[in-house]
């Protein structure tokens, strides 16, 4: 069976995210709600949706074009359009009866192998099933999104023994491979895993918080340090809404063993009460935790006294010294300070909940940690964590408060081991398993198990991935790009040259590449050693091109960030086999400069071939010129392909966790027949388009859309697009582009404003326009 199309009904935020996901994936999809009263249009609730989300930020499409995939409807007039489709996601109210009385009409309407799912965060499969045919059971299950589905990976899964294991795979492979979920199967209970335990988490780390009398910078300042999201719990629960809180506590305490952990500390604080009474709900509200407030023109951002209940000035707070290493969060933990203490409490308690929850709501453990890494973007899983600080300190410390221990910790073993190069996980019986990829997945960190790097500095390293392709990883720190990592870059080529067939770059990071180390390249500038900075120049230029000319094919996977110089290798590969969510794009006139590592000359000439473009040679030159000089990044793959960071022909991967292999597959399909890239010719106007870039960089100056220094970068971009002193009867050579790039870049890294920028980025991580 096929996903060839889909239907969401339920048109709220959630279904119409989800419809817009799959829409991302390329399929159609109805998106049916109720009828609108008193409005011309019976679809308006659905339309209504679309038309918001295509202003929503962030973004639910990947490219605004995708909502045209959407179909909107109404469960009165449409429900019949629903027999032709494969698979229909509910996500109406949580009441049980309304999801009943729907079932049973697409039971009657839709085809024998279509399956039904519904997105229920809180009702249990035997309740959504009862009194409903064998016919349906067979076809019917829980997929459960999680808010909001483009970006939050995890899709938790509850099937009952009567579904159809062929509908099954069918909808869990789409998931996988087209939606890019991480599949977790779950058991039928309350709130399955991620909410399960995520709720207990948030929960405990309010009331301890209060009960301490903590602000709330240090509660999240503390808790982030072991590799939770940097909104911290109070940013993250002003995300969620505060007013969602009270009815899923309402929820667990009825439905859950008044022996349960969580069923004892449902009560809502009194402080979260008031702060909801008066609408402060989050960021959907006035605010909540943390507030924005006008003051004088400007933006303020404060936060509550969880004590007083009034707001105040927030201030970041820093905790020093505290190694990430699992030493340093243990001696962290064991600190005699209160901020410590808070940390033990939040963390302790919730370790052991989630292991008293195996194998109730999960077979094991690894379900769980992937549940809460994909669900609420943990670093690392609660098993995970806690093998990490150690499972026998772990269970030293809790036995040494007299606190209960949990029996699936109580062996001491350790929860994860690698045997012979296999990562495996801890059952229940204190048998060792080993952990299943799905077929498709390659992960480096499995790799890495298994074999040591042929060549690696402190910047990069190169692996054999098998068949005759090797990895090139990044892991500098944002992998940035630095002499170490152009080093490496020039011996792998020379290695893969004489020994393996082709090359992947990629990493595991959270984002491919974010630029050139400025940190490194800062000291030089701000010296004035102009000879210096001129050599990192031309070392990057230098080893780009032989990047580009190399014997062999060469496939970048990136993911995340990739800017500035990050983009600039990417432009110099022969493929490109991105993640889904890539935000790419030349961003040096943020820090006052032009890309000069390629990026100018590889972005024009995919301008200039691009068939069917406007003829002329000023179109290629002004679209150029607008994408670096406005410093565009694409908010995904598919937006990268129309800004020509990406060729048509690149390849798109929407799960992260099948990119390398993707990747490495094209790579083997570029190797028989595979030929060094013809080394392009530039027909430029010169002076001429000079000139008219000159009188558009001035309009946008006279109209206050420019600053006085973006006209002098803009004018050095100019120059470098127009073709310096040249005209078009006399075309450049890529070595003549990389010339001006590092003219320009050098003639700006000598000014004032550049050098304002540069020590505002560096100071502050963030562009000074100036």
């Amino acid at each position: 069976m096929k996903i060839e199309k889909v239907a969401v009904i339920g048109a709220g935020v959630m279904g119409s995210g989800i419809a817009a996901h799959i829409a991302n994936a390329g399929i159609p999809v109805y998106l049916l709600d109720i009828v609108a009263k008193g409005d011309h249009s019976r679809n308006a609730i659905a339309q209504g949706a679309i038309a918001k989300m295509l202003k929503t930020q962030p973004a639910p499409f990947m490219h605004p074009k995708n909502a045209r995939l959407i179909t909107a409807g109404n469960i009165e007039d449409d429900l019949q359009q629903l027999s032709e489709v494969d698979w229909v996601i509910e996500a109406v109210i949580e009441n049980p009866q309304i999801k009943q009385d729907l079932y049973k009409k697409l039971d009657s309407i839709c085809g024998p192998n279509t399956l039904i799912s519904s997105n229920t965060s809180t009702l249990p499969l035997n309740i959504l099933t009862a009194s409903q045919s064998d016919s349906f059971k067979r076809r019917f299950m829980i997929t459960h999104f999680f808010n909001p589905p483009r970006y939050m990976r995890l899709l938790e899964l509850v099937a009952g023994a009567d579904l159809d294991q062929g509908l099954f795979k069918a909808v869990s492979d789409f998931a996988d491979v087209n939606l890019g979920k991480g599949n977790v199967l779950c058991k039928d209970t309350p709130g399955f895993i991620a909410n399960r335990v995520g709720t207990f988490w948030m929960q405990t780390a309010v009331l301890e918080a209060i009960e301490l009398e903590l602000s709330v910078e240090q509660c999240d300042a503390a808790l982030s340090l072991f590799g939770i999201p940097k909104t911290g719990i109070f940013g993250l629960l002003d995300l969620i809404g505060l007013d969602l809180m009270p009815h899923v506590l309402n929820n667990f305490k009825q439905v859950l063993n008044p022996h349960d952990r969580l069923h004892a500390i449902t009560e809502v604080p009194q402080i979260l009460q008031t702060m909801i009474a008066g609408g402060y709900i989050g960021r959907k509200g006035k605010g909540g935790f943390y507030r924005l407030k006008i003051e004088g023109g400007k933006k303020i951002k404060q936060s509550i006294d969880l004590q007083q209940g009034d707001y105040h000035l927030s201030k970041r707070f820093k905790i020093e010294g505290v190694s990430r290493k699992a030493a340093g969060l243990r001696h962290y933990l064991e600190a005699d300070e209160k901020l410590s203490l808070y940390a033990w409490r939040v963390w302790s308690q919730t370790l052991s909940y989630a292991a008293e929850l195996i194998p109730e709501i999960a077979d094991d453990i690894e379900a769980v940690d992937s549940a809460m890494r994909l669900g609420y973007n943990w670093r690392y899983g609660p098993f995970e964590l806690l093998d990490r600080l150690g499972v026998e300190w772990f269970m030293q410390k809790i036995q040494a408060e007299k606190s209960s221990l949990p029996s699936l910790i109580a062996n001491g073993k350790s929860l994860y081991r690698t045997e012979s190069g296999i990562p495996q996980y801890q059952d229940i019986s204190g048998s060792y398993q080993p952990i299943q990829r799905a077929a498709g997945v390659l992960l480096l960190s499995d790799i890495k198990l298994k074999k040591s790097a042929l060549l690696e500095n402190a910047s990069a390293s190169l692996w054999d991935i098998g068949d005759g392709i090797v990895c090139l990883e990044f892991h500098s720190k944002m992998n940035t790009q630095d002499p170490d990592s152009m080093s490496l870059i020039q011996q792998s080529i020379a290695k893969i040259s004489a020994e393996y067939k082709g090359l992947v770059i990629y990493n595991e990071g959270e984002h491919f590449s974010a630029g050139a180390n400025l940190t490194l390249l800062a000291p030089a500038i701000l010296g004035g050693d102009w000879d210096t900075v001129k050599s990192i120049v031309k070392l990057g230029q230098n080893t780009f091109l032989a990047l580009k000319y190399a014997p062999f094919p060469v496939v970048a996977a990136p993911s995340g960030l990739a800017l500035g110089g990050g983009c600039e290798i990417l432009l110099h590969c022969d493929a490109i086999q991105a993640h889904a969510e890539l935000y790419m794009g030349l961003v040096e006139v943020g820090v006052g400069l032009v890309p000069a590592w390629g990026g100018c000359k590889e972005l024009l000439g995919r301008w200039l071939n691009l068939p069917k473009r406007p003829g002329g040679p000023m179109p290629p030159i002004a679209q150029t010129f607008e994408t670096i000089g406005l410093a565009k990044v694409s908010k995904s793959a598919q937006e990268a392909k129309e800004l020509l960071f990406m060729a048509h022909s690149d390849g798109i991967s929407m799960n992260k966790s099948r990119l390398l292999a993707d990747a490495k597959a094209r790579a083997l399909a570029m190797v028989n027949d595979y030929q060094v890239p013809e080394q392009p010719v530039y027909p430029l106007p010169g002076k001429s388009a000079w000139s008219a870039l000159a009188i558009a960089i001035d309009g946008l100056h006279q109209s206050g859309k420019a600053s006085f220094y973006d006209v002098q970068i803009a004018q050095q971009l100019a120059t470098v697009l127009s073709g310096g002193d040249t005209d078009v009867t006399q075309p450049l050579t890529e070595q003549n582009m990389l010339d001006l790039e590092l003219a320009s870049f050098i003639h700006l890294v000598q000014q004032p404003g550049t050098l304002a920028r540069l020590e505002h980025m560096l100071k502050t991580g963030k562009p000074l326009r100036n």
